[in-house]
């Protein structure tokens, strides 16, 4: 597989886990412009993803109508051959995201000494690295090889991510440039909804994570302010590795997912102030409950 079939099957599980996030049903209409907008990527690429979910049956093209949702399950299933080899794959990207976060693989390596470390061949290393790409913690050089971005990895760049959120998301809330969505909020109140009624038991670590990081870049969207969503989605970007690997506490959850909804319902009645207001008590709350976790041991909490 090419790097650019590689990239286009990694947009195709986005759009999977955009799909079960989001509560999506059999029949509902995609479009190349909403996923384009939920997704950060270009119509092209987008369009060549679909193309590989229709050929896995997820998706049906209809003429002159557009993309749809084919019979949608609770998990994507493969067949066996294949499930093992994506169970593989999952195994081997926990290992490099726990490698890195110890300290254990250098900021630059290169594709040689990582297939010698894991004991792999190159097509599957590519493989990983192009979805560790395509989530934003490594970048190929320019030269030879492959670069971590830094991350979050200790409890004082933990609780620094959290203060620098704390005075930019609320801020944008009251922003003169501030514009309520109701395209964008009608998604995030879609997305908090499902959680609240089954989601936050059925939805996968990543998948709930992922949830969260789109009801937050969702209003700094809102805010107006295109610097103000840029950070904060790279502010996502570093804490993903971390947010991965801690023990997932589900009815933090359902507490998490309470205050998120609240926070829509009060911009819902045009009260942007006291959003803001519940929106810096909910990120305090969860800064001071990360500082306390136990995920970083020498390098990370």
């Amino acid at each position: 597989m090419n790097m650019a079939n590689q990239l286009h099957r990694a947009l195709a599980a986005k759009i999977l886990r955009y799909v079960r996030t989001s509560g999506l049903q059999a029949g509902h209409h995609l479009t190349e412009a909403s996923l384009s907008d939920v997704l950060g990527t270009s119509r092209g690429p987008i369009r060549a993803a679909l193309a590989l979910l229709i050929e896995d049956g997820y998706v049906q093209q209809m003429p002159n109508r557009g993309f749809f949702l084919g019979n949608v399950i609770a998990e994507p299933t493969l067949p066996a051959a294949e499930q093992d080899a994506s169970s593989d794959d999952e195994a081997l990207y926990l290992s490099i995201a726990d490698d890195r976060l110890m300290g254990n693989i250098a900021r630059t390596v290169s594709e040689p000494d990582l297939m010698r470390r894991y004991d792999i061949s190159r097509p599957r290393l590519r493989r990983i690295l192009t979805r560790i790409a395509t989530e934003g913690w490594i970048e190929r050089r320019e030269g030879r090889g492959w670069s971590f971005v830094q991350l979050i990895d200790s409890v004082e760049a933990y609780r620094e991510s959290y203060e620098l959120r704390q005075m930019l998301e609320p801020a944008g809330l009251i922003n003169d440039s501030f514009k309520l969505d109701e395209t964008i909020l009608s998604r995030l109140r879609q997305q908090q909804v499902m959680v609240r009624d089954g989601g936050w038991k059925s939805l996968s670590q990543i998948e709930l994570f992922e949830t969260n990081a789109q009801f937050h870049e969702g209003l700094a969207q809102m805010s107006g302010n295109r610097f103000l969503l840029g950070t904060i989605e790279r502010q996502n970007q570093l804490r993903r590795l971390v947010e991965y690997r801690q023990t997932l506490n589900r009815e933090q959850v359902r507490g998490q997912n309470n205050e998120h909804l609240d926070i829509l319902d009060t911009l819902e009645k045009g009260l942007r102030f006291e959003a803001s207001q519940i929106l810096a008590h909910h990120l305090g709350n969860a800064k001071n409950r990360k500082a306390r976790s136990a995920i970083f041991e020498s390098a990370i909490e």
